[in-house]
């Protein structure tokens, strides 16, 4: 490492698969944490099978997903079911401040590595474990994807919001959104309790509900209906059409979304397609719009399919319309605000080459984002790890390799 950073000298063991807990450690090693991250011996963390891959070629080494979520960290394979694996993590995790795990509800304590057993040997120990429903009550040992959880949560029925479309059903968030929004909350709540390990010298069990973390992010629709029994949906709490012609858009060259909840905004919405004679007074009505939703809808439609999304975009704001272009991967990639704050850092891989790819979304004055590490190969710091700083001989790791321990 070469400058000091925000995290500098905590010291984290990633045991988990997948999105979740391997964005709640890599939020971390961004600020400069030391994260030995273990996965399964000869298999590697899910996310190596997921993509995107270079050219659609799947390969273990090449998956976008895995780099992403793993810049900044070394790796390890390890089985902790094993009693010789056990012995090892046990020996990482009595010098590490924080341990970050995404395994099934019940699994760490049915191996002897649960928190009531590792803190034994390391008190300073924060355990942080991610799970779909929490450690405890009737669906803890449940299994679940992404698409489970994100409608466990109860966004999916509010997905997309301001639809246009009442027989748009409800939809999951697009790619992982709940998986990170889960790892980003972990890795907040394990900085909020480093920093009472700092000043009591006590760790303690996170324990990180996926779908009570989604419901966090559901804001007030919950309370909404537990006190005024008002089921909030994709059109604003029953009334359709987002209070009529508002919403996602179609347009010449991609999507726009646009909000006309106020008169003010559904006026300048109207003059910004120039005034056509079919919105007149009447339409100035929401009760009107709402009722003629499907004929409004078809004259917006229409208009907005001979624009572009910037210039919708561009002459709506001069007006004072909340609009918004809708962006492609390809739009923010050839941003000029995220050029001008260098977002997309370069980073060399042994196996991919150089590659772009989002750095962090805050800038620290002082601490600055860095790729000081690409994301490992597959066991790349086993030697590292295991003889330099466990103490294990050469011999030793090869036979802990042939055995299948790591």
């Amino acid at each position: 490492m070469t400058n000091k950073k925000a995290l500098t000298g905590v010291t984290i063991l990633e045991y988990a698969d997948s999105v979740a807990g391997s964005y709640c450690s890599k939020v971390m090693a961004d600020m400069g944490a030391d994260v030995i991250k273990i996965e399964r011996p000869g298999v590697g963390d899910e996310s190596r099978k997921r993509g995107p891959f270079s050219n659609n070629s799947p390969h273990p080494e090449k998956s976008g997903l895995f780099l992403y979520l793993n810049i900044n960290k070394r790796g390890i394979t390890l089985d902790p079911t094993t009693p010789t694996g056990k012995m090892l993590f046990e020996q990482l995790a009595q010098k590490v401040d924080i341990l970050v795990e995404s395994n099934p509800a019940g699994f760490m304590e049915k191996h002897g590595i649960g928190y009531e057993s590792l803190k034994e040997i390391n008190p300073r120990l924060i355990m942080t474990s991610i799970t779909p429903f929490g450690q405890t009550g009737p669906h803890a040992n449940y299994k679940a994807y992404p698409l489970n959880t994100y409608h466990s949560g109860q966004l999916g029925y509010l997905t997309p919001m301001q639809s246009t479309s009442p027989e748009q059903p409800p939809l999951k968030g697009g790619g992982y959104f709940g998986e990170y929004c889960a790892g980003l909350m972990a890795g907040v709540a394990a900085q909020a309790a480093l920093f009472s390990q700092r000043k009591t010298g006590q760790g303690q069990h996170i324990d990180m509900s996926k779908q009570e973390n989604l419901m966090s992010l559901g804001m007030i629709y919950v309370g909404l209906y537990s006190n005024d029994n008002v089921v909030t949906n994709r059109f604003g709490g029953g009334m359709n059409m987002q209070v009529a012609a508002g919403g996602q858009r179609a347009c010449k060259d991609g999507h726009v979304a646009v909000l006309t909840v106020t008169p003010q905004q559904w006026q300048s919405l109207v003059k910004l397609m120039g005034n056509p004679e079919w919105a007149d007074e009447r339409t100035n009505d929401q009760v009107y719009r709402i009722k003629h939703y499907k004929e409004i809808d078809a004259h917006i439609n229409e208009w907005m399919m001979q624009h572009t999304k910037e210039e919708i975009y561009h002459e709506g704001q001069k007006l004072g319309l909340p609009v918004t272009p809708m962006s492609t991967a390809e739009d923010v990639l050839h941003s000029k605000q995220l050029e001008s704050r260098g977002f997309f850092g370069e980073v060399s891989h042994p196996e991919m080459g150089t590659l772009k790819m989002p750095s962090a979304p805050w800038t620290f004055s002082k601490t600055p984002w860095a790729v000081e590490r690409t994301a490992p190969l597959l066991g790349q710091h086993n030697k590292e790890v295991y003889c330099k700083e466990l103490g294990v001989s050469n011999e030793d790791l090869v036979a802990l390799r042939r055995s299948g321990v790591i």
